[in-house]
């Protein structure tokens, strides 16, 4: 009896074993699964940290939707601005003014940590983190790479031409910005919108360092047809300031889920904005 005893917990351990390796080479296997590119880059480049824990895939922060308007697109912006501008300020009426653009999450997207750049210097430095693309069909027209690459599959749908066909209706510098600025306001404006007394201009020209132009991320455009906004919106770029209509800002996200991040919808003699809740 006694051997027979012996046999059956040997096999008992066997059986175990057996099972114990097929489970940790099921986990191992698993694991190369969920990060293939990572593995695959680890193989064909000994400079890349080879760490299977972690995998590519950007996943965007989405707010509680029990929160209000408010309170999610704050919560979302707060991802990109440590420091959320005080109410009855400058920076905060900008906020409201320009602000749709910081909910954007996309992988690769530049933003800057603030709502102001304030001079030449800081423009370039912010400018110099971004990774630009030619706009299709354009000598000029730059973006960042992958607002450019969600435009060009808009244009792919339909003819969808620059507002004026320059340089000055993509990416700006400061110089720029300024430029325009003078063109339809001074310093006595600046003053009053500084002051919270003027807040229509903003809907014709951003004041110097604030515009959504200089992130790379906004394109002036002749759009005048519901299927030139449905390839727009279907990729991303959206009407966010009101009353400039020609001015697109690209947001990444599909209209669907735009109000999951707090921003409302304006219709305003016919043209449809997605506006900041603040």
């Amino acid at each position: 009896m006694k051997p027979i005893l012996q046999i059956a917990a040997f096999v008992t351990i066997i059986i175990f074993v057996s099972v114990t390796l097929v489970s940790v080479h099921k986990v191992f296997r698993d694991q190369l699964i969920l990060t293939p590119q990572i593995a695959k880059e680890c193989l064909t480049n000994s400079s890349l940290p080879c760490d299977n824990s972690k995998s590519s895939i950007n996943i965007p922060f989405i707010p509680d939707q029990k929160l209000d308007d408010q309170q999610r697109f704050l919560a979302t912006i707060a991802k990109k601005i440590p420091t959320i501008p005080q109410d009855d300020t400058f920076e905060y009426t900008l906020l409201r003014s320009y602000g749709t653009v910081f909910i954007n999450q996309e992988s690769g997207i530049n933003l800057p940590q603030k709502v102001i750049l304030d001079n030449e210097s800081e423009t370039k430095s912010f400018q110099k983190t971004m990774s630009i693309a030619l706009v299709d069909g354009t000598q000029e027209c730059y973006l960042q790479k992958t607002a450019a690459a969600a435009l060009n599959k808009a244009k792919s749908l339909e003819n969808i031409p620059l507002k004026s066909g320059y340089a000055g209706d993509c990416l700006r510098n400061f110089a720029t910005n300024l430029r325009f600025w003078n063109k339809y306001a001074n310093s006595e404006t600046l003053a009053r919108v500084k002051a919270g007394k003027e807040t229509k201009i903003l809907g014709l020209v951003a004041p110097p360092g604030t515009s959504q132009h200089l992130w790379g991320l906004a394109i002036d455009l002749q759009v005048s047809t519901s299927t030139q906004r449905q390839a727009l919106n279907e990729n991303g770029w959206f009407q966010t300031v009101v009353s400039d209509l020609p001015h697109w800002t690209y947001l990444s996200q599909s209209e669907d889920d735009l109000p999951k991040f707090g921003l409302q919808q304006k219709t305003i003699q016919g043209i449809k904005y997605w506006v900041t809740p603040i």
